[in-house]
């Protein structure tokens, strides 16, 4: 039984302390939070303790961490978890610095302590499911691939300040997607931003709409599309064109139903937001990386996967503060 350390008991910690808890190989032994109150709500709902960053990371009976705090602190918890033989699970992104994020992998790597980073999104199905097509040459090389990621409204100001900025927080996501899908990084980014949705988003320096497009080495491109705002839910969509046909992962809608009359063809909109759209991923997350560290195994995603797309926002958002013109990656 994998005994596990929860770092964080915001939104996202109750999402995986549902998952370790859920799952038949894992038990949530302990729970931290800046705020002890947050813990302790965690620790009561899911039967484990409430204890501090410090002791969880220093407790030999404790076999892995799932570090769920902010991004600011992301480094500085896996070295010292690893430096304590932890195996890790992370929350996206590594850290809001590329350089900081370097160390880290460094540091990691040193240790020898395998760490997984939270792009839960390579665990849905339905991106798994076009994944598998692909790498089973269903539609022949892949040459054009199109990723469209709305939220349905933006979050606080407060939040955007502190967040790195929508290349390091949202597309990030989709950085990571498209180095899945395509097999590599791309050599260069370029990036068309604005604020339109909010102004406020805009004055703290940030943006809440942008499109981004990639060039791969072997002459391949890559589009992604993010907007804060699409007042009909969480639109999540992939479109792979390849040399023999055409892959496409739809939107999860909030039920099947589709009423046809004389007025027209109407069905339901897609689901709100992350949590009803990606639970199940969250859930096969978790499992594969229990796998990983049982089987000892490579894990599916790793830390160089996560500096990897890290290097991609920091190259977008590069070219968006200098009109959109292309970055090399290699460059930041």
């Amino acid at each position: 039984m994998l005994k596990v350390g929860l770092l964080g008991a915001g939104r996202i910690a109750g999402v995986h302390a549902t998952a370790i808890t859920a799952h038949p190989g894992s038990t949530l032994v302990a729970v931290s939070d800046y705020l002890p109150a947050n813990a302790e709500k965690i620790a009561a709902q899911y039967g484990c303790a409430a204890r501090s960053t410090e002791e969880i990371i220093a407790d030999p009976s404790i076999d892995a961490v799932l570090i769920a705090t902010s991004t600011d602190t992301h480094s500085g918890l896996i070295e010292a978890a690893t430096s304590a033989g932890k195996v890790v699970l992370c929350e996206k992104p590594v850290d809001l610095s590329l350089e900081r994020a370097c160390a880290c992998l460094a540091h990691a790597d040193k240790t020898g302590k395998p760490v997984m980073i939270g792009f839960n999104r390579r665990f849905d199905p339905n991106f798994g499911a076009l994944k598998k097509a692909l790498e089973a040459g269903e539609i022949g090389k892949a040459e054009l691939l199109s990723i469209t990621s709305f939220d349905p409204a933006p979050p606080p100001v407060a939040y955007v300040k502190v967040s790195g900025g929508i290349f390091r927080d949202m597309m990030i996501h989709d950085f990571d997607m498209a180095n899945f899908l395509m097999g590599a990084a791309p050599v260069t980014v370029a990036a068309t931003a604005s604020s339109i949705v909010d102004p406020e988003i805009g004055s703290v320096g940030d943006f809440d709409t942008a499109v981004v497009s990639m060039t791969y080495a072997d002459g391949r491109i890559a589009v992604i599309k993010n907007s804060r705002r699409a007042v009909y839910g969480y639109d999540q969509r992939v479109e792979l064109l390849g040399s023999r046909g055409l892959l496409q992962a739809q939107n999860m809608l909030e039920n099947t139903v589709v009423k046809s009359t004389a007025d027209g063809v109407t069905g339901a909109k897609p689901t709100y937001f992350f949590l009803e759209r990606y639970m199940p991923a969250y859930a096969a997350e978790w499992a594969a990386f229990v796998e990983a560290v049982k089987g000892g195994g490579s894990m599916p995603v790793t830390l160089r996967d996560g500096v990897d797309a890290l290097a991609m926002a920091e190259a977008a958002t590069a070219s968006a503060k200098s009109g959109g013109a292309p970055v090399r990656v290699d460059s930041v």
